[in-house]
């Protein structure tokens, strides 16, 4: 990818509204260089804050990231309380960082499994940037697109049990209403780093005809180049949406 960290007037002009970004490659970061997994997400909060910092800069909208995964609870004990204790230190050290950006922050997922220390710092965090207007951060944490799906059927079912919607009556519209991300427009761009070819139950149904950048850099090498490089690509990309 190119090293340039200036938008041509192409991808000025098209620039997308919501970047979504899979956040991979901490792990093998750390193993190239011999070092704990844990020293690879530990590296790859600069990446955050620069990948933030950068979005707010050119103007993108909406950023979500895909912080912690429902399945990501299934690793080691040790490397999730790691994890949650990164997580608790970026809400609550990044907020004069993101005030001075100003960068609204909000969050998707089950939020309720989070450690009860990091939802109270994660609404503290919230409450502190929520007149902001520049770009809004959106973490996914204890997500997963299938949990999403399946809490959204759920609440449409409930709905059609007690008569206050028929089923022929369900729209895309209807299901949208009851996603997380029921607040936010779909990602126009889903960007994945690590080179991996797959979208890991990440926004399935929001992602229907997101354009997909796939880089080989690992997310702990992920900087405002890298951004660029992606959306250049996306630039150059004819959006169909299933017409000709």
């Amino acid at each position: 990818m190119s090293e340039s960290t200036r938008l041509s007037a192409n991808a000025v002009a098209n620039l997308p509204t919501h970047v979504a970004i899979i956040m991979d490659g901490n792990g093998r970061w750390a193993k190239a260089r011999m070092l704990p997994r844990v020293e690879g997400h530990r590296n790859g909060v600069e990446s955050v804050r620069a990948t933030v910092r950068a979005c707010g800069e050119l103007g993108i909208k909406y950023l979500t990231l895909y912080a912690f995964s429902v399945e990501n609870w299934n690793r080691p004990k040790d490397e999730v309380d790691t994890l949650m204790k990164y997580l608790a230190r970026f809400l609550k050290n990044e907020i004069g960082e993101l005030n001075r950006n100003n960068v609204r922050l909000e969050a998707i997922g089950q939020l309720w499994r989070l450690p009860e220390a990091v939802q109270e710092q994660l609404e503290k965090t919230r409450a502190a940037l929520a007149k902001n207007n520049g770009l809004t951060l959106i973490l996914a944490l204890s997500y997963g697109g299938r949990t999403e799906l399946v809490e959204a059927m759920r609440t449409i079912g409930a709905k059609v049990k007690s008569g206050e919607l028929e089923p022929a009556e369900i729209t895309e519209r209807h299901i949208a209403e009851h996603l997380y991300t029921r607040h936010y427009p779909d990602p126009d761009l889903l960007i994945r780093t690590s080179g991996e070819m797959r979208v890991s139950n990440f926004l399935l149904w929001q992602i229907s005809y997101a354009e997909l950048v796939v880089t080989p850099t690992l997310w702990p090498d992920f900087r405002k180049a890298q951004l660029v490089a992606a959306l250049e690509e996306y630039a150059g990309r004819h959006r169909r949406f299933g017409g000709v």
